[in-house]
């Protein structure tokens, strides 16, 4: 049996993740700081149900606590690692931007020294589609340049990238990147657009609708997400002097065992079309408040994820439409509404 560290394991992509993984058989360690950027009883819930199974094991603590991550690795000697730990959100890294320094700087850098000491087979370390900032050409391709991010929480996720690639070089680590494309669905994050606008539509409340509605997003359904980091987990990158080879739009480093993968629905929703399907999940029609675009965001994403085929066989597919519902239905139980 397969050891799997997990970090951000109580997180909404988190808790799905290790669900899948022991399902699939694997031993689980699942490390979560449980801080309060959000309702924490959501984070609270999603670790009891995980440690109903008997292979998973629990450490709450932070990722950049020193030395943690150090004595993790010496005592269960991961074969794969899944660092999803950050601090999120655009917005919050204008009020807050040295809990982003602290979590994912400082978080993966010790992330980093511990495989140093303790190699595991794979790491695979999330970023972000806001890491392609400024680009209006679309949809993004991995090979693209990203060199101009629009906030400083996607500047320190660009920035991780970076520091990954440099620990596969020198110590020869098989590192995957993958940069997620706006994840939603049940067990949602509340800052997120769907859960604040599900939220105030049911309570007969305006949502504030940013840049008039010209908005676009690569709206990516959770499952969808974690069945692409699963299937990714099996394609470790192989230095090119060591028999890695390079196809059309891959990108594999020419100097280490690292690259780059988009994990997104391929698919650029209109924000009016993403309040239509929650309109419709709902029943209840939105009260729209049109704003100017907040400091920070981006007017569109789109992903192209033909890397994510060429390597797993898999392409997120589940429509705006389904994917919302299923969000809708989860909450009005959850909440009893």
């Amino acid at each position: 049996m397969k050891t799997v560290l997990v970090t951000g394991s109580a997180g909404f992509i988190g808790y799905y993740l290790c669900t899948r993984l022991l399902a699939d058989g694997f031993r689980v360690i699942g490390l979560d700081a449980m801080t309060d950027y959000y309702d924490v009883r959501l984070k609270e819930r999603r670790q009891q149900m995980l440690l109903q199974n008997e292979q998973f094991r629990a450490v709450n603590d932070r990722v950049e606590a020193p030395e943690l991550l150090m004595r993790l690795f010496s005592e269960e000697k991961p074969d794969i690692v899944i660092h999803l730990a950050a601090q999120a959100g655009v917005r919050y890294s204008i009020e807050a931007p040295r809990s982003y320094l602290e979590s994912n700087i400082c978080g993966t850098f010790e992330l980093l020294e511990a495989a140093r000491a303790h190699p595991p087979e794979h790491m695979l370390l999330a970023s972000t589609s806001s890491a392609y900032g400024a680009n209006t050409e679309m949809p993004y391709t991995e090979t693209d340049k990203a060199d101009h991010q629009m906030s400083f929480y996607a500047a320190t996720k660009k920035a991780t990238e970076s520091m990954a690639h440099s620990y596969s070089h020198l110590y020869g680590l098989p590192v995957t990147m993958f940069r997620f494309f706006t994840v939603y669905g049940p067990w949602g994050r509340p800052d997120m657009a769907l859960f604040k606008f599900t939220k105030a539509i049911l309570e007969d409340q305006p949502i504030d609708v940013y840049n008039f509605g010209d908005m676009r997003r690569d709206f990516t359904y959770v499952e969808d997400l974690v069945e692409g980091i699963r299937l990714l987990i099996d394609a470790a990158p192989v230095r090119p002097e060591e028999g890695g080879s390079v196809a059309d739009g891959d990108s594999l480093s020419p100097v280490a065992p690292w690259r780059v993968v988009n994990i997104g629905n391929s698919t650029c929703v209109q924000l009016t079309e993403f309040i239509e399907a929650i309109e419709a999940a709902t029943g209840k029609t939105a009260q729209r408040n049109m704003m100017p675009i907040q400091a920070g965001d981006v007017p569109a994403t789109w992903a192209n994820a033909d890397l994510l085929q060429s390597l797993t066989g898999f392409r997120p597919k589940t429509s705006i439409r389904e994917g919302v519902a299923k969000f809708v239905a989860w909450y009005r139980d959850y909440y009893q509404v």
